[in-house]
């Protein structure tokens, strides 16, 4: 029997991205040596307060079907969570509570595009954006974020991608993988050119709160934008939460009515007890975490700074950093598979994130001091072996 043409717009470039770690993990789960520097999971469990809400929750009966978009108590945490933390005025009506980001990513696609319409996406982009965008039946056209330019994005050529077919822009600041958070002026500029285009603005900020140098930017909150840009946001990072699934989408109104109504078809609700923690968490203060994953950062790039002509870039936020591995003379996923194969430790191809990264593998800091000193050790070893070889 035959599938839809969307069973191939899924397998879109950099379906093969977890390759490796997905051999990680399972090598892991049997004992063997093995680290993973290769996903963006923290190994710090969910804060006890949060926890603890969902099983008393779960021990109350909080265990039938509930609104679709999200009870309206953490539909009002969510919008005083982006007053409070991001200056972002929002209503309760406007927030949509899905299933982590990637479903509110795909929702936003859902209603955004259409097949012959053209999306212009920030490159580099997280991998699943090609396969998420793409099952619209939509054209992604990439705005390149070069190196040079701090993987910040040049409005001005924005500009010169907009065509009649041009429906909307997509972006993440700050950025995974290159941890490049955009300017408040970058951010006015490109405000400005999809007002002018009438074009929708969907900008994914789950990383908000994680910024190190600078300053976020809620895209939303600028002058005109509310009515035509979609926040995305999320608990996975900032709250040590990946697993619980809790992410959201902000938009105008009618975009928010007909997010629901895809709720209704796609997840009905989430569980009451996960919306009850998610709660609690909206309201912890996320300081403690925010200071690890920097200490972190500067740790690991301490420990990667002697690598004979191989300068790590220094993310401004998020938990990842990239490392040029052009010195050693082979490929970076023939890097990654490689240097697991022969030390245990799996990090990811960060060209599969964008053409820009070509010759960068990304690596994650999530990982207690120990642990994350024996992988970065082990990399290096690696690397001096393979380019005095």
């Amino acid at each position: 029997m035959k599938l839809t043409s969307l069973s191939q717009r899924i397998s879109a470039h950099g379906a093969n991205a977890w390759r490796t770690h997905i051999c990680a993990d399972e090598d892991k789960k049997q004992g063997k040596d093995v680290i993973i520097l290769s996903i963006g999971d923290n190994e710090i469990n969910t804060a006890g307060p949060i926890v603890d809400t969902a099983i008393s929750a779960l021990r109350s009966g909080d265990t039938h079907y509930t609104d679709v978009q999200g009870r309206p108590q953490i539909r009002q945490a969510v919008a005083d969570y982006q007053k409070r933390v991001f200056d972002h005025d929002v209503r309760a009506q406007n927030v949509t509570i899905t299933a982590g980001t990637q479903n509110a990513l795909f929702i936003s696609m859902l209603l955004l595009l259409e097949p012959g319409d053209e999306v212009i996406v920030a490159d580099p982009m997280y991998v699943t954006y090609s396969a998420t965008l793409t099952a619209s039946g939509a054209k992604i056209v990439r705005l390149p974020c070069r190196r040079e330019n701090d993987f910040m994005p040049d409005p001005s050529e924005l500009e010169t991608l907009v065509t009649d077919k041009t429906k909307a822009l997509f972006f993440a600041s700050p950025v995974n993988p290159t941890g490049a958070v955009f300017s408040k002026d970058t951010l006015m500029e490109i405000a400005q050119i999809s007002q002018r285009h009438g074009l929708w603005v969907v900008a994914d900020e789950v990383y908000g709160t994680m910024v190190f140098d600078g300053q976020h930017t809620v895209m939303a909150s600028l002058p005109g934008m509310s009515e035509r840009c979609i926040t995305l946001g999320s608990l996975s990072k900032s709250h040590a939460m990946t697993g619980w699934r809790v992410g959201w989408a902000i938009g105008p109104d009618e975009f928010s009515q007909k997010a629901a109504e895809l709720c209704m078809c796609m997840t009905y609700g989430l569980p009451g007890f996960i919306q009850q923690a998610a709660i609690v968490a909206l309201e912890h203060d996320t300081t403690a975490l925010n200071e690890l994953y920097k200490k972190r950062r500067d740790f690991a790039l301490d420990v990667l700074s002697d690598l004979p002509n191989i300068n790590c870039i220094c993310p401004k936020s998020g938990m990842f950093l990239l490392l040029p591995i052009d010195k050693t003379g082979i490929t970076s996923d023939a890097f990654v598979r490689a240097l697991y194969k022969q030390t245990g430790v799996s990090v990811l191809d960060a060209e599969l994130f964008g053409e820009e990264l070509r010759n960068m593998v990304r690596i994650n800091f999530t990982l207690d001091e120990q642990e994350l000193t024996i992988g970065l050790n082990r990399i290096k070893s690696f690397i001096q072996d393979s380019i005095t070889t």
